[in-house]
């Protein structure tokens, strides 16, 4: 395999088009994997251009009428086309940042710029709102590929779509040993000498892109565009590769250490804080892998021959790398898995059968109170615990992890129906949380009505067999008095 060779299980042909060496450059579409280095989509950019002799044109395309479209999301995708700038600066590659200001500005810059392209390249990302528009654009007149590079194991390398954690662990096990030894180049561009360009003429004119001074002020430009201004941007969060790479040293050199001690310790704050630059795809799971396995000194010569599916002792990197090497790869992966081969992955319908069944065998149960979508949304419960969470979530975008899930059984439990309280959960995370939108996240919300679990006994009201979870219950195993206190003084609720 050669340096910029990328795995054919990563690339797949978005249509039945051919590559056209005649025309003048090869197009990157950067629309998931926002980011220079670890990326295998950049990666086969590269490769056509220097097997083609052409330049290479990276248009990062950022448009402003999806849904849950906010300032918020705007300005951490913002910040990380201000680092991407600096990035592909003098790297022989040609970087378009194209932000919309209007709905449906940036209409037709795919299909126009592919009239000039040798073979368009895009991200591979299995959902939200990506997915269409990769079919939308695929009609174009030469050969489109959409590249994975979200994960360590290669999403497409199975058609299977696995139940539970324990069975896509055991699979892991038995087949990712070869995919570790293909991880992406650290800088694909890095000594590759590529013809020059300037900026197509219709880009110019149609498609003006962001300049780098009103990227440096990201704030100053969202408020520019037309978004949802209420979901305002987290002043604690910096979106962008650099900020990225320094949430990574962080974890590496303050929380790895004692991981599994403290992870689940709403105090203790202790967990990596990537998923969000994972998401917007400002750092590759490949780099975060590579640097862990560096820290605690891991190679593959550490791994068990056993492949029995159990979450400790596989890795052989100690208890708490090896805890989240299964966060990062098993429960991370097993939400692409889902949604690459399962196009219903969002709706009721995806729930395994047997939650279906118990929750319909209770949709009737008395609830012993509802609450509406708006008093949901503003932390106006009488859990003290719930609404710190909420306000958590509307203040910083995220929730703990633990108390992620006692939020979601919460929601069950005060929703008219299980139905109800899915779409709930979607619609709040999907409007706040900044890694909402993402498999992982989707993972973490039906998690909480079944899915990868397993029936659980005695049944209850509601819950039938779905496992169950309690305000007191979790305030008597974790610390949360600071975290309630912290939530509820500066919310305001």
């Amino acid at each position: 395999m050669t340096s910029l060779a990328v795995p054919p299980a990563r690339i797949q042909a978005c249509n039945n088009s051919t590559v056209d060496a005649s025309r003048d450059f090869v197009l990157y579409w950067m629309i998931a994997h926002r980011r220079r280095h670890w990326n295998f989509a950049l990666q086969r950019a590269v490769h056509w251009a220097t097997e083609l002799r052409r330049p290479l044109l990276i248009v990062e395309a950022l448009n402003c009428d999806y849904p849950c479209a906010s300032a918020r999301f705007q300005v951490a995708l913002l910040e990380g086309m201000r680092d991407n700038l600096r990035n592909f600066e003098g790297s022989g590659a040609l970087y378009y940042p194209f932000a919309e200001r209007s709905p449906s500005q940036g209409k037709g810059m795919i299909h126009a710029l592919a009239e000039r392209s040798c073979v368009v390249v895009t991200d591979d990302f299995p959902a939200f709102e990506v997915p269409r528009w990769i079919d939308a654009a695929a009609r174009v007149p030469v050969l489109m590929e959409k590249v994975d590079s979200n994960g360590i194991f290669p999403m497409r390398s199975t058609d299977r779509v696995f139940t539970t954690a324990h069975s896509f662990r055991r699979f892991l096990q038995k087949e990712l040993r070869t995919h570790l030894g293909e991880f992406p180049a650290a800088d694909s561009l890095a000594g590759v000498e590529l013809p020059r360009m300037a900026a197509p003429p219709i880009l110019l004119k149609r498609w003006p892109a962001a300049t780098a001074q009103e990227l440096s002020s990201a704030k100053v430009l969202a408020a520019s565009i037309p978004v949802d201004r209420s979901v305002a941007p987290v002043s604690a969060f910096a979106g962008g590769a650099g900020a990225a790479r320094d949430c990574l040293k962080r974890f590496v050199s303050n929380g790895l250490h004692c991981y599994v001690e403290t992870r689940n310790q709403p105090e203790a704050e202790a967990s990596s804080g990537l998923s969000p630059y994972l998401h917007f795809g400002h750092i590759s799971a490949h780099e975060v892998f590579q640097t862990v396995a560096a820290a605690v000194r891991w190679s593959p010569q550490k791994l068990s021959p056993k492949t029995t599916g159990s979450r400790e002792g596989w890795w052989g990197a100690g208890p708490d790398a090896e805890a989240f090497f299964d966060q990062l790869v098993t429960w991370r992966e097993i939400g692409f898995n889902m949604c690459a081969h399962s196009p219903d992955y969002a709706t009721y319908g995806s729930l395994p059968a047997w939650a279906r069944k118990t929750l319909a065998e209770h949709a009737a149960d008395p609830r012993p109170v509802l609450y509406s979508r708006e008093q949901l949304e503003n932390a106006a419960t009488h859990d003290v615990l719930w609404n710190a969470a909420q306000s958590q979530l509307r203040a910083e975008g995220r929730i703990h992890n633990y108390l992620r899930m006692l939020w979601g059984k919460k929601i069950l439990e005060w929703s008219q129906t299980p139905e109800d309280a899915l779409e709930t959960m979607i619609d709040l995370n999907n409007k706040f949380a900044l890694d909402g939108r993402d498999p992982n996240s989707y993972t973490g919300i039906f998690w909480t009505l079944g899915r990868y679990d397993r029936p659980w006994a005695p049944q209850r009201l509601i819950f039938g067999n779905i496992r169950y979870m309690s305000s007191d219950n979790t305030a008597r195993k974790l610390r949360v008095k600071d975290y309630i206190e912290r939530y509820t003084t500066e919310q305001g609720t």
